[in-house]
């Protein structure tokens, strides 16, 4: 199980109930990712996509995914906010810079 956790960079892992965990991602690219490293992402895993909105507007796409392991079955979520416009080159590069700097 450990192995199967330290292949992810997870923001949250809950025990629900002693055989299942709820794993939450930042990202639905990095809950993809770890499905593919940890050898999840078979052709008959149960998936969920959709888009949506929270109850103040802002619109996002979340990723739902149950994977089992070993017994351990498995509810993974990550949502991503799909009103963020990305950021503009020249800020960027100062952003990289002070990253750079530190």
């Amino acid at each position: 199980m450990a192995e199967l956790l330290l292949l992810a960079n997870p923001a949250e892992i809950r025990d629900r109930d002693g055989v299942s965990l709820s794993v939450d991602f930042d990202s639905i690219a990095e809950l993809r990712s770890w499905l593919d490293l940890a050898g999840l992402n078979s052709p008959d895993l149960l998936i969920s996509e959709h888009d949506s909105t929270t109850e103040d507007g802002r619109p996002f796409r979340a990723l739902n995914a149950f994977p089992t392991w070993h017994g351990w079955e498995i509810y993974a979520r990550a949502v991503d906010y799909t009103d963020a416009a990305p950021l503009d080159a020249t800020t960027a590069d100062q952003l990289a810079a002070l990253a750079v700097a530190a």
